[in-house]
């Protein structure tokens, strides 16, 4: 019932888009799972101050703020709560004061991003050309490759936390930045980020981010249905090379299976379910930690309900 009088409440004060029951498998990388109760795209920052009341008004309601999906995979069962993305008219780019300051709305995607600022000859966004994932989405847990991560480059954030009403500003200090982690919460909605790149010749932030984009061709798998890197790094070593160590390139679970390119990557065929990853995620880490003695912690997220297996 609580759902159905927020659903109703937003659909009458907000002017963005409520909607019951929304596939979210058509906004994630995955294309796998199952709807959200509630969907909403609001059409300003006075939506998600609407938004926050209603949500306050009615009890407990799980939240979850989406931006490309590129590192979820929903329960087959959905998302049994309300799950907020950000639409177009938060994917901007616009130069702040100062050569090397730049603003991005959250819902920019961050090869756009790298794109943007090698035309104009500033580097530290380069790492970003390999990320298929969104500026608020980056923020919120310190995305990075090729040696480069958000925490390097951030200046700082506006959020609006769902809780409190209010629009804050945080600098990069303030969000306790780790290894793919920051603390913010699901209450917390990036809105934009700010930046601070470095002047440098444009070809050569050109060409280094090039090479970035090769290396990605060549090692891991491209316009097929993943997460990207579903283990996080443990420290001194690669996921990558500890789940092929283990014999594991391959390896299958239902639709699921680790890719023959790269051992980080995990991939959905045709008719895969979530479940199928969510198992093949969590056999993979077993055989990986009897194997090699480590545990690997996951960088993607599940959201919503799984069936526990046990391991073999």
């Amino acid at each position: 019932m609580t759902l159905d009088l927020l659903g109703d409440r937003l659909r009458s004060e907000l002017s963005g888009r409520v909607e019951r029951d929304f596939p979210l498998r058509r906004l994630t990388t995955y294309r796998l799972g199952g709807p959200a109760a509630i969907y909403v795209e609001p059409a300003d920052e006075g939506d998600i101050e609407l938004l926050g009341a209603a949500l306050r008004s009615v009890g407990e309601v799980q939240t979850l703020p989406l931006g490309r999906g590129s590192n979820l995979v929903v329960s087959d069962d959905g998302f049994p709560g309300l799950v907020l993305r950000l639409g177009a008219q938060w994917s901007w780019i616009r130069a702040e004061e100062g050569v090397s300051q730049v603003r991005a709305g959250a819902a920019t995607p961050l090869p756009q991003l790298a794109n943007w600022t090698a035309r104009r000859g500033l580097a530290g966004a380069e790492f970003m050309i390999a990320i298929p994932g969104s500026v608020g989405g980056a923020v919120r847990m310190n995305a990075g490759a090729h040696g480069g991560d958000v925490s390097k480059v951030l200046a700082g954030a506006r959020i609006f936390n769902l809780d409190r009403l209010e629009v804050e500003n945080r600098g990069v200090g303030q969000l306790d930045y780790s290894y793919r982690s920051s603390n913010l919460s699901e209450r917390d909605v990036v809105l934009d980020a700010s930046f601070a790149f470095d002047a440098e010749d444009a070809a050569e932030v050109r060409n280094r981010m090039e090479s970035f984009r090769a290396h990605r061709a060549e090692t891991q798998p491209g316009a097929t249905q993943n997460a990207g890197s579903v283990f996080k790094n443990p420290p001194g070593e690669s996921a990558g090379r500890l789940v092929e160590a283990a014999g594991l390139k391959g390896f299958s679970v239902g639709g699921a299976s680790v890719s023959q390119l790269h051992a980080n990557f995990f991939m959905a065929r045709d008719g895969a379910t979530a479940q199928d990853v969510y198992d093949l995620v969590h056999e993979v880490r077993a055989r990986v930690g009897r194997a090699a003695g480590i545990e690997l912690e996951p960088e993607i997220r599940f959201i919503g309900s799984f069936r526990q297996t046990s391991t073999r």
